[in-house]
């Protein structure tokens, strides 16, 4: 047998404190990692939505460029410079009344959660027939004599 200061022969409790203390620290590096991770996902995020953003900037600056450039191509093709540009003005208020009743009918498609609301209501009578029942008399406190109950509030 090794002598008992041994590294082979800890007790239960020395083993149990260790294995705690390992895995608290796998815990806690693995804590570390996520934090590292989603550091690193949220400024790629941010990078991508700034990049959208500023893409979308630019997409809006062409817009009147786009408009004048059909205008002015329309006029190449002949026609007035005051029709042509009411040819592009009037493509755009077309485009965003097809947009609109697109959306109106979408939105008309919308419905209130239904199965939830029904959920809610069944949950909320259920809970409202729900009555207390009185605790066994072995998890209520025991009744303190009325000195004792005098001297605890005097102090």
């Amino acid at each position: 047998m090794s002598d008992p200061g041994s590294s082979a022969e800890r007790s239960i409790g020395q083993l149990v404190a260790t294995a705690t203390a390992e895995m608290s620290a796998l815990v806690h590096d693995e804590i570390a990692l996520a934090k590292a991770e989603l550091r690193q996902d949220v400024k790629r995020g941010a990078t991508g939505a700034i990049a959208i953003s500023i893409a979308g900037v630019f997409l809006l600056f062409s817009l009147p460029v786009f408009s004048f450039a059909a205008a002015y191509g329309i006029h190449n093709l002949g026609l007035g410079l005051a029709w042509s540009f009411l040819i592009v003005g009037g493509a755009f208020v077309l485009l965003a009344a097809v947009l609109a009743l697109l959306a109106v009918s979408k939105f008309k498609k919308v419905k209130p959660p239904e199965k939830s609301i029904a959920s809610a209501k069944q949950t909320a009578a259920v809970l409202q027939n729900v009555k207390p029942r009185p605790r066994p008399e072995s998890d209520r406190k025991p009744a303190l004599p009325a000195a004792t109950e005098r001297e605890l509030t005097r102090g």
